[in-house]
């Protein structure tokens, strides 16, 4: 019976088979085959192109039994290792400038990066990591950053290597951020401490300060008025170019005042000659010489001739010696002057006139001159609503005017 063949090319003698030489197929199978199996290392060269490894039937040394792999030469980017598709472990120490993915033929790989060793399993089809878990690990050196450890034997030291801040030891429900940014996420809602924008107009109108409709919008003049001093007195007035404070005489000038504003009260020694006008007395113009102010009631003055009755001018030498005078303005309102103390309504459509001196016992009415030829020889006029009259000695008078009657004694 012919020999057969192991998975990993172990020659298998058939019974009776190699009388007197098994001895040295024995020892080739023990001595190479098995050894490369278990201790055997095999270069495996590539020249810029992918590598398939085979075994044959024979039990004299073949690469892909050996347990570890050494990739040289050129690589020319990331090649492929194929080898034989039975179960077998490999020991790859990949030596190129490029990654090499290890696979067995029709199955899944593992790449192995440039410059890294590897142990890995075929198990029959696919290729996988050899070990998956290790309960401890001691290293002799830490391990770098770029070998995928910390490059560092404590916390701290390892934080720093790996670029991390203080933020990386706090914990998720009590976060404090001091300095730096935070950027990517959704606007923060004004519930959980934000502004509910991403930009400051928005925020400002979510937090009710818009400004121009919620608050005043910065200017220059509110700087001004702020800045003046708070003293009692001051008034705030534009100087023409600015906001400035002024109190006193300074105040009164920029206010148009004049020094009447300092009076507690005006009187004659107050009130310089002619500095009252029909301006300041609400009048409308200047009036006539000789005219008077009257009154309306409710603050408005206009300009009327004076009722003035008789004048001295009009008078002539033989009447030089009046001494009595009564006027009546038409409303039932008497007046008198001139030794006449005073007027009193008898309550029967007469009057009384009181005199204030000595007079001789009968009087003459001299002139009416308001009404001048209304008066009748009699002295009666029932048309006329003023009149004046002047005594002297004469005889008694009797006047009446309209349903009045004025009597001089």
């Amino acid at each position: 019976m012919a020999s057969t063949y192991s998975d990993l090319k172990i020659e298998l003698i058939g019974t009776g088979e190699q009388s007197g030489t098994w001895g040295t197929t024995t020892n080739t199978n023990l001595g190479t085959a098995i050894e490369e199996a278990i201790t055997g290392s095999a270069d495996v060269s590539f020249s810029g192109s992918d590598v398939t490894l085979t075994l044959t039937d024979t039990n004299t040394t073949q690469a892909a039994r050996n347990l570890r792999l050494n990739l040289t030469g050129t690589s020319s980017g990331a090649r492929v290792l194929t080898v034989p598709a039975i179960e077998k472990v490999y020991i790859v120490n990949n030596g190129l400038a490029d990654a090499v993915t290890v696979t067995a033929s029709g199955g899944t790989g593992i790449a192995v990066p440039a410059g890294k060793t590897m142990y890995l399993y075929i198990d029959g089809t696919n290729t996988v990591n050899t070990i998956t878990h290790l309960s401890s690990l001691t290293l002799a050196t830490d391990l770098a950053v770029a070998d995928g450890g910390t490059g560092a034997s404590d916390a701290g030291t390892a934080r720093t290597n790996l670029g991390l801040g203080t933020i990386s030891t706090q914990a998720a429900s009590g976060v404090a951020i001091t300095g730096g940014s935070v950027t990517g996420i959704t606007d923060l809602a004004i519930a959980d401490g934000g502004t509910g924008a991403s930009t400051a107009p928005n925020a400002r109108t979510n937090l009710g300060l818009a400004i121009g409709t919620d608050v005043q919008a910065w200017d220059a003049n509110l700087d001004q008025v702020a800045a003046l001093a708070v003293t009692d007195g001051n008034f705030i007035v534009g100087n023409g170019s600015a906001w400035v404070a002024e109190s006193g005489a300074t105040a009164r000038t920029s206010l148009g005042l004049g020094t009447l504003a300092t009076l507690n009260e005006v009187n004659a020694a107050t009130i310089a000659d002619n500095s009252v006008g029909a301006d300041e007395l609400n009048v409308s113009g200047d009036g006539t010489s000789g005219q008077v102010l009257t009154s309306d009631g409710d603050g408005t003055f206009t300009w009327a001739d004076q009722d003035t009755g008789i004048t001295t001018t009009s008078l002539t030498a033989n009447y030089y010696g009046v001494r009595h005078f009564v006027r009546y303005d038409g409303s039932a309102n008497i007046s008198a002057s001139q030794g006449v103390s005073s007027v009193s309504n008898t309550g029967a459509g007469t009057f009384d006139v009181n005199l204030s001196t000595t007079a001789p016992s009968t009087y003459t009415v001299v002139s009416t001159p308001e009404q001048g030829a209304d008066w009748t020889a009699g002295c009666s006029a029932t048309t006329t609503t003023k009149f004046s009259v002047i005594m002297r000695n004469g005889g008694n008078v009797q006047i009446n005017v309209g349903s009045h009657n004025i009597a001089i004694y």
